[in-house]
């Protein structure tokens, strides 16, 4: 399990995951202020579940044994993973406990994860088809928070890992750098550089210029090594 999924892991009644998801939402409220008013994150979840589709399917089955940034995660195991969360979006969505998926689609065999991403995909798309769900409190497994935080939460979740997915398969992401501001914008605020360790167990921030790629900025707050 890598440091992200203990994370989100947590048992929600924590003091940790309290904490995380107060952090989390309030730090959403904050970067959507100071951007256009009128922007929907729901366009950034979109565009990062199609993005992290994309860079499953173009996965050789060569690669399904390489090590990924995820020291306890290889190429099959994060793409197992990534299955997971795009089916715990939906149901997160829904209002539904996000602990009815499990962490990882161990059912599907080996090749088959693109095949899968494309239903949960979908259901991603029409589960939140609706404005209200944004401002619903929903239950994620750090906690309960507004959809509009939630799928902030999970846009930064399925960023850093297209880029584990990529950094260990030799892909290169059409990355979308204003996508990935705003995602930095929220996760400066949800996950403080001087909160690491304990029950928040990301690896220390790795130093990067200020003016690197906003993708490796991103990841390095997340702990990874661009």
């Amino acid at each position: 399990m890598n440091e992200t999924e203990q994370l989100i892991e947590t048992p929600s009644d924590s003091t940790g995951a309290v904490a995380a998801s107060s952090s989390a939402s309030s730090a959403s409220s904050s970067s959507a202020s100071s951007s256009s008013s009128s922007f929907d994150p729901r366009v950034d979840l979109a565009a990062a579940v199609e993005l992290a589709g994309r860079t499953l399917a173009a996965v050789r089955p060569g690669q399904y044994d390489a090590p990924t940034p995820c020291e306890e995660f290889d190429v099959r195991r994060l793409s197992s993973h990534l299955v997971a969360v795009v089916r715990r979006i939906s149901v997160i969505g829904r209002g539904e406990d996000p602990f009815s998926v499990p962490s990882f689609a161990d059912e599907i065999a080996d090749g088959d994860w693109a095949a899968a991403w494309e239903p949960g995909a979908r259901e991603v798309a029409r589960v939140w088809a609706d404005p209200a769900v944004l401002g619903r409190q929903l239950r994620l497994p750090i906690g309960v928070l507004p959809g509009a935080a939630a799928a902030a939460v999970y846009t930064h979740e399925l960023t850093v890992h297209t880029w584990d997915l990529a950094r260990a398969t030799g892909q290169s992401p059409d990355w979308d750098p204003a996508l990935i501001e705003r995602v930095i914008g929220v996760v400066r605020g949800a996950l403080p550089a001087e909160t690491r360790g304990g029950r928040i167990p990301f690896a220390e921030v790795v130093p990067v210029d200020a003016e690197a790629p906003a993708i490796d900025r991103l990841v390095a707050w997340a702990g990874r090594r661009p």
